[in-house]
């Protein structure tokens, strides 16, 4: 079993030489800041009061360290172009990296398709009452969606030698957004703003169903993303030491910035009133907005919050565009998602398929409902998809890597147990809804549906290959 293994990471690295090697360490290290700090989180936490303290530390301690404990080894074992979708097959089998690819590419695609959703509502709190029409009409969030998922094709098709610029660029400037929110309660003319409460009390936690919905928000909603990079593997330099270096830099600086910034939200904004699709916009507004240079900071500083919504849209685009090429590699998808552009080395028809998709999606989330609640329809389903994936990775030093490592440390075993009932909770959980909605049996009816259907479907497709590859009687890696 060893043996074959080794040799289908030898196949993988084979077929990934293809592709140029644009990422180094800073590219990794901006790359890991810009998405895993999703801006939508310290909105959520701050629904907790200043219970957020503790919980956020007990995300860290039963979900974060885990994470990139779990990350860190998987990719110094097999750093492959595909990241957790070749760990998944090589430990627990080809329908199991099938399905995980399946369930990564959804959430992706899920999480691209709300960009307009997010963009329109920053620019309503950047320029104001002119712009709130952004943030509210239906025919605007499509044209918004629209004309930034053809950006983020375009870019996608030139490769992350041009993207990895905006990523690093969104990553600088999320930093530089997140330094103004934090510092926002310390500054002298926001202090008249201020509650007479303290922006870093503490508060011991309540064990409610709705506190451990938003813990398992907190833990892999806001905390994931470390395994991300890794399935650019075979595009980065050196990916066996890179990825594993990038992660333990930018774990701190993450931590900080999620506790720091949800500190902030309370500071300024009740807990009824928290806009859960740009907490940070409506903090700086109306942190800044007493005075005409408090509001050009404002407005510049939710601008640096945008550029980050759109770097991290490319990185997830970019990831999910390799989803379908990785399969066809093992033709469990046509391999005509493997086509790559002559000059670029980039899969040119995945990007195609992955941006009308995405659009379709967005135009689906938005029917209906409005722009809060399909905000939450949209971004609980995907956290389910995502959910998915971290089961099975968790699962992969319990179960699947005995296959080819004779002894798993129990410090791994550990932290994977950790993860995967941190996982299991936030799956469970994310079928309701954080926020009012006009029905909570509809919005659970939905998520459900739509989760259960989309695997039924990567089911009959993983299914339908095989039975494809079985009749012509030869191994997948030699079916044309």
């Amino acid at each position: 079993m060893a043996t074959l293994i080794a040799a289908e990471e030898q196949r993988v690295e084979e077929q990934s030489a293809a592709l140029k090697k644009e990422l180094g360490l800073r590219d990794l290290v901006l790359q890991q800041v810009v998405y895993v700090v999703g801006t939508v989180w310290v909105g959520t936490a701050a629904k907790l009061g200043h219970q957020q303290l503790i919980f956020w530390l007990a995300a860290m301690a039963f979900y974060y360290l885990p994470q990139a404990a779990v990350v860190i080894h998987l990719s110094n074992r097999m750093p492959l172009e595909g990241g957790l979708y070749q760990w998944a097959r090589l430990g627990l089998g080809e329908m199991s990296g099938f399905m995980v690819g399946w369930n990564l590419w959804l959430y992706a695609v899920i999480l691209i398709a709300t960009i307009g959703l997010q963009i329109g509502t920053n620019m309503s709190y950047a320029f104001g009452a002119a712009a709130s029409w952004a943030a509210t009409s239906k025919p605007a969030i499509m044209l918004i969606n629209a004309f930034l998922l053809a950006a983020l094709m375009f870019i996608a098709a030139l490769g992350l030698g041009v993207s990895k610029w905006l990523h690093n660029a969104g990553s600088v400037l999320l930093m530089v957004a997140f330094a103004a929110l934090i510092a926002l309660p310390f500054l002298p003319f926001a202090h008249g703003k201020l509650p007479a409460s303290h922006p870093f009390a503490v508060a011991m936690p309540a064990f409610t169903l709705f506190s451990l919905n938003i813990f398992g928000k907190m833990s892999l909603g806001a905390l994931s993303g470390f395994e991300y990079v890794a399935v650019l593997a075979g595009e980065t330099k050196n990916a066996a030491k890179n990825i594993a270096k990038a992660t333990i830099i930018a774990a701190p600086i993450i931590a900080a910035m999620f506790i720091l910034g949800t500190s902030s939200v309370l500071a300024f904004i009740p807990l009824e009133k928290i806009n859960l699709i740009g907490p940070i916009p409506q903090v700086l507004s109306t942190g800044f907005g007493g005075s005409s240079i408090g509001a050009i900071v404002a407005a510049v500083t939710i601008i640096c919050l945008s550029t980050r919504t759109l770097a991290n849209a490319s990185i997830a685009f970019t990831g999910t565009t390799r989803m379908p090429m990785v399969a066809g590699w093992d033709n469990l998808l046509p391999r005509w998602f493997t086509k790559l552009h002559p000059r670029y080395r980039t899969p040119v028809n995945s990007i195609l398929f992955v941006g009308v998709i995405a659009l379709v999606f967005g135009a689906a989330g938005i029917a209906g409902v409005g722009e809060q609640e399909a905000f939450q329809l949209l971004d609980n389903a995907a956290g389910i998809f995502y959910g998915i994936t971290y089961l099975i990775m968790f699962a992969i030093p319990l179960v699947g890597l005995r296959r080819m490592e004779p002894r798993i440390p129990l410090w791994l075993k550990i932290a994977s147990f950790s993860g995967f009932a941190v996982s299991l909770l936030y799956v469970v959980l994310s079928i309701f809804p954080i926020i009012d909605v006009t029905s909570w049996l509809s919005f659970a009816i939905k998520i459900s549906g739509v989760v259960i259907g989309l695997n039924i479907v990567g089911g009959a497709l993983y299914w339908a290959a095989a039975r494809r590859r079985s009749a012509t009687g030869a191994p997948a890696a030699e079916i044309a």
